[in-house]
């Protein structure tokens, strides 16, 4: 009877153990997907996106000019704030400090890349 007992709590503490390293296996997976989370929805993220994804590539100054509206306003309205660079604008500037359309050329073709950090647009560079 007494080996009952022992193999009893041997497989009861077992048990206990899977649950206990089980639970921490959750816990750290939850806590890795807050950390990787935005906060926003894949609509969110696809509709701030899409704001700035019509300006990638060459553009003509008037385009790059609407660009940098666009980023004034979209700062304006949200917390998150998309980064401008290029002497164009006022260089390693973010939209919020004032990057001023002054210095874009009508008349001259700009090359617009944009940066992505977590799937969302973070910076916007112009040469």
């Amino acid at each position: 009877m007494e080996n009952a007992s022992k193999a009893l709590i041997i497989a009861g503490a077992i048990l206990l153990a899977i649950l206990l390293i089980s639970l921490g296996i959750m816990i750290y997976n939850q806590s890795q997907d807050a950390v990787a989370n935005s906060g926003m929805s894949e609509a969110e993220i696809t509709a701030f996106n899409n704001k700035f994804l019509k300006y990638e590539g060459p553009q003509k100054g008037t385009m790059v000019k609407a660009l940098v509206q666009e980023v004034l306003s979209s700062n304006a309205n949200q917390e998150r704030q998309v980064k401008m660079k290029g002497s164009a604008v006022g260089a390693d500037t973010e939209a919020t400090d004032g990057p001023t359309t002054s210095g874009i050329e009508t008349n001259k073709t700009y090359t617009v890349t944009l940066t992505y950090t977590n799937g969302i647009v973070t910076q916007i560079d112009i040469t």
